[in-house]
């Protein structure tokens, strides 16, 4: 094996139909990526456990487990991009596969140069650099010195987000992330006390990747109030401003 090939993108394809399997194998790899195929959902949660890939390409419809339940179970342990794939593509499906933790959505058929814009797209979006010309050796240096990162911290109320380790805190305890939620968070944190429209936080955190209309912002929002307000139905942190956006609460200043 090259030093070229232990720096490739490590992929793990949940995938049961062969036609595709096929077709991913050979596209993929001539992407330069390396590629791990499970066929069941329960596979899928063993391979991923035993090759730690830096992607999944999962199937809802999965023999012995659904895809939506893979992903449901990776998510509560792990950051590392989903993309959810699947031959149904009406948005209740898209919200189902978004709420349960997935970075994207792609419907087949799909053409190969779309999947891989979309696979590269989460994957610059991740919380370390991923690909093939990015990972630095073993020994370099970190990027800023140990005694600067705390600079980077964000911290409102009872939330602190640290960009820089991609850590997220609230109420002292650690909570875990998914990568949009987290550049949601970090969206909104910036500019806390004051309204970020709809357009701007999907600008900023999905840019020119973005596909759909504002539904997939609303979902990523009510995920979030999901782990860090105390009353998700009733949120004090993050507050919808009708016909704007959202805002992130500060501490008012007695």
């Amino acid at each position: 094996m090259t030093a070229a090939d232990d720096r490739r993108i490590e992929v793990l394809v949940a995938e049961d139909e062969e036609s595709f399997v096929e077709a991913l194998i050979v596209g993929l790899e001539r992407e330069g990526f390396g590629v791990t195929i499970a066929r069941d959902g329960l596979e899928a949660l063993r391979l991923f456990d035993a090759r730690t890939p830096d992607l999944l390409l999962l199937d809802v419809m999965l023999p012995k487990m659904s895809g939506l339940d893979v992903c449901r179970a990776i998510r509560a342990r792990s950051s590392v991009p989903i993309i959810m794939v699947t031959a149904k593509s009406t948005e209740i499906d898209t919200v189902v596969g978004l709420e349960v933790g997935a970075d994207d959505y792609v419907a087949k058929p799909y053409r190969l140069r779309e999947l891989v814009s979309r696979m590269r797209a989460v994957l610059r979006r991740a919380p370390r650099p991923l690909e093939p010309d990015a990972r630095a050796p073993a020994s370099a240096p970190p990027a800023l010195p140990l005694a600067e990162p705390p600079a980077l911290v964000l911290e409102v109320g009872e939330v602190r987000l640290d960009p820089e380790r991609h850590e997220c805190t609230v109420r002292g305890e650690e909570v875990q992330l998914p990568l949009k939620e987290f550049e949601l968070l970090e969206a909104l944190l910036l500019s806390a006390g004051r309204v970020v429209t709809r357009d701007a936080l999907i600008d900023r955190v999905w840019g020119l990747d973005y596909v759909g209309d504002t539904k997939t912002l609303d979902v990523h929002v009510k995920r979030l109030r999901s782990r860090i307000e105390k009353d998700p139905s009733k949120p004090v942190l993050i507050t919808t401003i009708r016909g704007l956006g959202y805002r992130f609460e500060a501490p008012r200043r007695h």
